[in-house]
Order: structure tokens, then C-alpha cells, then sequence
């Protein structure tokens, strides 16, 4: 029972006196020390209870009531009061229930990296600082099975402490990565060899609309600038299609603090297919195979034009997202949108658009089934594609170069904490990715391969040229609605 209920629970049965029953405020009598001929002031409702025992020993007792209905009327107030509390403790278990077990998962994570890092060996500092993070991970989680049968109401401060102790996990594994791969890339830059590996997912919050929000898409702009740190969330209705509202971040301490913040409605989104770039958010627009353009300064529609031949309204979206059929991406070599039509026979086609006018520039057509497909990104011109594997854990299969029209194979896992990833977004400032995952807001550091090594085998990115080359498509040319 919690506190704030066993303040008031209690108080039920002394305000009722039934037959054979008589209450007391300093302590609850035996039934050895009942005296059925003494009269009981209980909180001045009950007048007098005169009663006698029968040949049972059952007391039986008279209620006096006094004519006044002012006290009745307070007992229903707070039997009215209690519901009201019990309600209120059962949505609050019902909300916290989910964090909870997203907390655990976190933790066992963790505590699998400390000994992946553990293993991978390195200087005496960074061995000193592993056994000191594995001390404390093993310390939250014994916190947290205590926490599991007592206050869950606690929570929110060991939420706190797994995100520091994840903080320092991650800075700990990019030293790890950095050592292996070399200087991180500049910001924009994609003087590398393709991707590498995917860190494990970071945590940031539940998304601002709560839990039941499943579906919908975050990230910071995708424009290649990294004095640009604009960050926005855009949660889809609890029925996982309407895009309505959206929030912007100037920072993310501002996202993470929820504070600062700009809060948008539209109304005419589909899908959780949205990006941002250059200061405007890209989307599917509400049933139709049009593309579409939102000024974020003053939440304006600017343009609107098909796609052409682009399949909708769920005909060829993704595999355990729905209403997706249309999906936007951000990266070094501009904005892109990735879809099927009928005449790929469902199969993925990424085109580059213009991102003033919406036009389509340049088309190349995949070999991949795009439902077959958990999700895709772009980053430096190049498409790589997911697939799930299991509950918890992608795989990032398939890459496909529009440089050169080539595509490869790739095996490069990819941890989830939740089974459905929603929105999938790149930022070349940071090179992050960021992912919505059943309603929460996670990112991964990618790795990817420095030039001196990129003959070299990839033990973490396993890769194997495919001897097709798809030709880029010409686009058919559509007047302006």
C-alpha cells in the first residue's frame, strides 16, 4: 500500500459502525474488551450504541444517528476521494510500469558493455575507470531490484542515475572507437570509407505526449552545419498515422529539460516518414502521394507537388511501420526521399529533390523489397537498410552508393531497447542517428571507416560487392498542383 493511500484508507472503517462493532482513535479493542452497554463518541456521528450479547456472543448494537445529514454527506465526500486516490495510484503504476522495465533493459545493456570494454583491454586508466563504472552499474542494478519490490514512486531518481552512468559509458566507448578508427570525422564530412559499426542506443526521454504516442519521429537538422543545433520531436496521434503536432529545441539541454521549447500544431501530416533540413520539416502529406514543405519560423505550408509514381496510404510501407510509404532523409549530399511504385514492383527507390522547388533531380531504383525492410538512412549519398532480427536487436544489410549506382552487402548490428524503430533520422553535424523507438527518443554514435583502412577487412562490417549496377532513372516531369 502506498503512503499517500494508507493515510486515508484507514479512516473508512472508523467512520462506520456496524453491529457489534465499536472503534476507538487510539487503538482497535479485542473482542474480549467489547462493551456493548458503553457508549462511543466516534468523531460525533454516532450518538449513542447501547446493544446487548446474545447466546452466540454477538454483539448487538443500536445506531443513533442525529438528524443532521452534514457528516454523511462528508463520509461519501471521502469514500468519493478515495476512489479518486486509488484511480490516481493505478494510472501512475500503469505509467511508470513501462519506464521501468525500459530502465532494466538499460542496465543489463550496460553492464554488458563494461565487459565488452573490460575484454577489449587498454591503458591502466581507462581499466581503473571500467572497474569503477562496473562497480556502480552493479550497484544501480541491485538498487533497482530493491526498487522493483518497494517504491516505484523512486523511479525518476534512479532514472537519473543509470543516464549518468550511461553518459560516462558511452564517453568511455568512443575513446574505445577512436583509438580503433582514428580522429573522429569534422562535421559535413565524408572523407571515409562507408560506414563501420553503430554504438549501443542512448536513452535521451520518453517523448513529450507519453507512452501511448508509439509512433512518430525526432532528430536535429539534417543540414550539414554544425552551428545549427535546432532539435525537434514530432510525436504521430495515438492512432500511429496523423502527423499534428510538433515541438522545437534550440539546444539539446533545452530537449532534454524540456524547457525553451516551441510547440506547432498542422494538421496534415502522414506518417512518421518527416525530416528536417535547412529549417524546414519535410513530410507525406495526409492521404495523398504529395510531398510536402513547413517553414518552421512560422509554421507556414510553402509547397506542395506529387511524387510521381510514388505509392501511399500504406500500399508499400515498411515492415512493423505503418503509413510510412513515404520517407525523408537528410545527409551531406543534400535532402532525399525514399518510396516504392508500382512499377518497382514494391521495391525501394531513392530519389535526390531539389529542396526549394520539391522536383525530383535524380532517381535510382534498388533491389530490395522495400517491406521487407525496418527502416532506412542516408548519410553521404549512400542508402543503408535495416531489417529486424529479433526484439532487440537490426541489422543494417544492404547499402546501395548513388555515386556509383553500386550496392553491397553489410552486416552491422544495431541494439534497440524497444522492438519497433519509427523514425529514422541522420545528422551529419554530429553523425548521430536518431530513432524513435515505441515512444522513445534514442541516438547512436555511427563509426564509420577511415580511408587508410578501407582495403582492409572490416571485422565489425562485414560487406561484399554485389555484381549488379542499377542505373539511375530519369524522373517524368509533373506541372505543379
Amino acid at each position: 500500500m502506498q503512503p499517500a493511500l494508507a493515510l486515508w484508507l484507514p479512516l473508512l472503517p472508523l467512520l462506520l459502525v456496524l453491529p457489534g462493532q465499536t472503534q476507538n482513535l487510539q487503538e482497535e479493542p479485542t473482542l474480549s474488551s467489547v462493551n456493548c452497554n458503553q457508549k462511543q463518541p466516534v468523531y460525533e456521528l454516532v450518538k449513542s450504541v447501547p446493544g446487548s450479547v446474545d447466546e452466540n456472543g454477538l454483539c448487538h448494537c443500536v445506531v443513533h444517528l442525529p438528524n443532521n445529514h452534514t457528516p454523511l454527506k462528508q463520509l461519501e465526500q471521502l469514500q468519493a476521494i478515495t476512489q479518486e486516490l486509488m484511480h490516481k495510484y493505478d494510472q501512475e503504476l500503469s505509467r511508470e510500469a513501462p519506464t521501468y522495465s525500459l530502465l532494466r533493459l538499460e542496465l543489463e545493456g550496460a553492464r554488458e558493455l563494461v565487459t565488452q570494454l573490460m575484454a577489449k583491454g587498454g591503458g591502466s586508466v581507462t581499466e581503473d575507470l571500467l572497474s569503477q563504472l562496473q562497480s556502480q552499474v552493479a550497484n544501480a542494478s541491485l538498487s533497482l531490484k530493491l526498487l522493483a519490490d518497494s517504491d516505484q514512486r523512486n523511479l525518476r531518481a534512479y532514472r537519473q542515475e543509470v543516464d549518468v552512468l550511461e553518459s560516462r559509458l558511452i564517453d568511455c566507448e568512443r575513446e574505445k572507437w577512436q583509438e580503433a578508427s582514428g580522429p573522429p570525422l569534422p562535421p559535413g564530412s565524408c572523407a571515409h570509407g562507408g560506414l563501420q559499426r553503430v554504438s549501443r542506443p542512448l536513452v535521451v526521454q520518453l517523448n513529450w505526449r507519453g507512452f501511448s504516442h508509439k509512433a512518430g519521429a525526432w532528430g536535429r537538422d539534417s543540414t550539414p552545419n554544425p552551428d545549427s543545433s535546432l532539435y525537434w520531436v514530432a510525436p504521430l496521434s495515438s492512432g500511429d498515422r496523423y502527423f499534428d503536432y510538433y515541438r522545437l529545441y534550440k539546444s539539446y539541454d533545452d530537449l532534454v529539460l524540456m524547457k525553451n521549447y516551441v510547440e506547432r500544431s498542422m494538421g496534415y501530416g502522414d506518417g512518421s516518414g518527416n525530416t528536417v533540413y535547412e529549417n524546414f520539416m519535410f513530410f507525406n502529406y495526409y492521404g495523398t502521394r504529395d510531398i510536402a514543405k513547413v517553414n518552421l519560423s512560422s509554421n507556414t505550408l510553402l509547397r506542395r507537388r506529387p511524387l510521381p509514381s510514388a505509392t501511399y496510404n500504406n500500399r508499400f510501407s515498411y515492415a512493423g511501420v505503418s503509413w510510412k510509404d513515404i520517407d525523408f532523409a537528410g545527409d551531406e549530399k543534400g535532402l532525399w526521399v525514399l518510396y516504392a511504385t508500382e512499377e518497382s514492383k514494391g521495391n525501394l527507390v531513392v530519389s535526390r529533390l531539389n529542396t526549394s522547388t520539391l522536383e525530383v533531380e535524380k532517381t535510382w531504383r534498388t533491389s530490395q523489397y522495400k517491406p521487407a525492410m525496418s527502416g532506412a538512412f542516408m548519410a553521404c549519398g549512400v542508402l543503408y537498410a535495416l531489417r529486424p532480427l529479433s526484439t532487440r536487436q537490426e541489422e543494417i544489410f544492404y547499402a546501395f552508393d548513388t555515386t556509383t549506382g553500386r550496392e553491397r552487402h553489410l552486416s552491422i548490428l544495431l541494439d534497440k531497447m524497444l522492438e519497433t524503430l519509427h523514425g529514422i533520422n541522420y545528422s551529419p553535424s554530429d553523425h548521430k542517428l536518431y530513432v524513435y523507438n515505441d515512444g522513445y527518443l534514442i541516438n547512436y554514435d555511427l563509426s564509420f571507416l577511415t580511408l587508410k583502412h578501407k582495403q582492409s577487412k572490416l571485422p565489425a562490417g562485414k560487406f561484399s560487392w554485389l555484381p549488379t549496377v542499377p542505373h539511375p532513372v530519369t524522373p517524368k516531369k509533373t506541372s505543379r498542383p
